[in-house]
C-alpha cells in the first residue's frame, strides 16, 4: 500500500454539492481532494434546477460557466390535472432573489461545475473509490483505491459525504435509516420531443417544468422538463405496485402511461422514444445523523425526499454553502457545534421541501395549487418555496408550513 497521504478536507463525490463544497472551501485557502467514482459526464437525474441554487453557483464563482453552457431557461413550473392548468412565474414570487434558472441535462451541468472547481485550483481524483473510514479524534483515515486499483491511504481533518444515491458514509458507518415517506418508483428517459410551442394544441411553456397528474390517480404524476437541444426528459413517479400491474417492460409502461394523460399526449405526439427506460425504486432515504466532529453529508447522501418539486440539487446546494461555512469557522479557530451551525439549519429547508412533499400525494397541495381562484400573495409565498427559497423564515410558509398550508387547503376545499 503507498504511503499515507494527508490533507484539510476530503470530499467523496464531484457532483453539484461536492464542486460547489470544494470551490467554496479553496476560496478560503482550505486544503481539498475531491474523489469522485466515475468518470465525467455520467448520466444523474435530478435535471431542473430552482433559482436558490443560482445565488450559491455565483458564490461559488462558477455562474460565468454555467451561463455559457447554453442550457435551457427556466422561469417556473407548470401543473396540469384533467382540464385543470396552472403555472408559477419563479419571478413573483414572495422572497428576494433570482427568479429563473436552467434545465440541465446532469452530465454536462456536473462536468461544468466539476471542470470549473478544477480550473480553480482544486484536486479532483476521477475513478478513485473509498472503500473504508476510520474516525478518530481530530481526523479520519480513508482507506481508497486508485483507477489502477491501487490501494492508499488518506488522512484528513475533516471528510464531507457528497456521493448523492451513492451514499458512501451512510453505507460505511452504518447511518442508514429507513425513510418515514411511501416507496415509489419512477420510470424515465430522455425523449426527442418534437414540440412546437407556439402550435401546440393546447398551453404549454417551455421555459416552464411541466408537472402533469394522471387524470385517475392523483398521487401518480409526470415530469416534462425540456432542454435547449430538442429533448426532454420524461418521467413517471408512482407507487410500485400500481406501476407493475401495467407489465414489466419500463419503455412501454411509459408510452402507455403518457397515452393515458390527455395532455400529456397532446404535447408529445411526435415524439421519438428510445428503445428502452430507466427505473428507481425506494430512492427516498434518511439518516441517524447529519454531521459529527468528523464528517458532515451533503445533500441526497443525508437525505433524499421525492423528486416532484426538484429540491434534491437546491438541497445539495445549499448543504455545501452551509459545510463550507461551518468549516472555514472551525480552521479559523472558532468554536462551532456541527448539530446547531450545520444540521438545524439545513433541517428548517429540508423540512419545508417534506411538507409540501407530503401535502402534494395527501392531496392538500393540489387542491391549492388548482384552486380556481388564488389569493395573489399565498400563491407568491407558496411560489417562493417552488422556487427553492425554503430558508426564508420571514415567509408564514417556511416559518409554519404544515399548519399554513393545511389552513390554505381547507379554504380552498370549501
Amino acid at each position: 500500500m503507498n504511503q499515507k497521504q494527508r490533507t484539510q478536507v476530503v470530499i467523496i463525490g464531484a457532483g453539484p454539492s461536492g464542486s460547489v463544497a470544494a470551490a467554496l472551501l479553496h476560496q478560503q485557502q482550505i486544503d481539498v481532494i475531491v474523489l469522485e467514482k466515475s468518470t465525467f459526464p455520467r448520466f444523474s437525474i435530478g435535471e431542473s434546477l430552482l433559482p436558490a441554487c443560482m445565488a450559491v453557483i455565483e458564490q461559488a464563482n462558477m455562474l460565468d460557466a454555467v451561463t455559457a453552457a447554453g442550457f435551457q431557461l427556466k422561469d417556473g413550473a407548470a401543473f396540469r390535472y384533467q382540464d385543470r392548468y396552472t403555472a408559477f412565474d419563479f419571478n413573483d414570487k414572495f422572497t428576494p432573489g433570482a427568479g429563473t434558472t436552467y434545465q440541465v441535462q446532469r452530465g454536462h451541468f456536473d462536468k461544468v461545475l466539476a471542470d470549473e472547481a478544477v480550473a480553480q485550483g482544486v484536486e479532483l481524483r476521477y475513478e478513485h473509490t473509498v472503500e473504508a473510514i476510520e474516525c478518530l479524534e481530530g481526523k479520519s483515515i480513508l482507506t481508497v483505491t486508485d483507477e489502477q486499483q491501487q490501494p492508499y491511504m488518506l488522512e484528513a481533518d475533516f471528510v464531507l459525504d457528497a456521493s448523492g444515491f451513492g451514499r458512501v458514509l451512510p453505507q460505511l458507518l452504518d447511518l442508514e435509516k429507513p425513510s418515514h415517506l411511501p416507496p415509489r418508483q419512477a420510470i424515465f428517459c430522455h425523449v426527442t420531443d418534437h414540440i412546437d410551442s407556439n402550435h401546440c394544441k393546447i398551453e404549454y411553456d417551455r421555459n416552464k417544468i411541466l408537472i402533469s397528474v394522471h387524470p385517475h390517480s392523483a398521487d401518480v404524476w409526470y415530469w416534462l422538463i425540456p432542454f435547449s437541444n430538442g429533448t426532454c426528459s420524461l418521467g413517471v413517479v408512482a407507487p410500485p405496485q400500481w406501476l407493475a400491474s401495467y407489465g414489466d417492460d419500463p419503455l412501454a409502461v411509459l408510452k402507455k402511461l403518457v397515452n393515458e394523460e390527455p395532455g400529456l399526449a397532446t404535447i408529445l405526439a411526435d415524439a421519438q422514444y428510445p428503445t428502452s427506460a430507466a427505473t428507481i425504486s425506494g430512492y427516498s432515504a434518511n439518516v441517524t445523523q447529519l454531521a459529527t466532529a468528523n464528517y458532515a453529508l451533503l445533500g441526497n447522501a443525508g437525505e433524499f425526499l421525492d423528486p416532484v418539486f426538484s429540491s434534491g440539487v437546491t438541497i445539495a446546494m445549499k448543504s455545501a454553502q452551509l459545510a463550507a461555512g461551518v468549516l472555514t469557522r472551525a480552521f479559523a479557530g472558532e468554536s462551532i457545534d456541527w448539530q446547531r451551525d450545520y444540521a438545524e439549519p439545513l433541517m428548517v429547508g429540508v423540512d419545508t421541501f417534506r411538507t409540501y412533499v407530503e401535502g402534494w400525494y395527501s392531496g392538500e397541495l393540489q387542491t391549492v395549487i388548482f384552486h380556481s381562484n388564488p389569493d395573489p400573495k399565498i400563491k407568491q409565498m407558496i411560489c417562493a418555496i417552488l422556487a427553492g427559497y425554503a430558508w426564508d423564515t420571514n415567509n408564514p410558509f417556511v416559518a409554519q408550513s404544515q399548519r399554513r398550508l393545511a389552513v390554505v387547503a381547507a379554504l380552498c376545499a370549501d
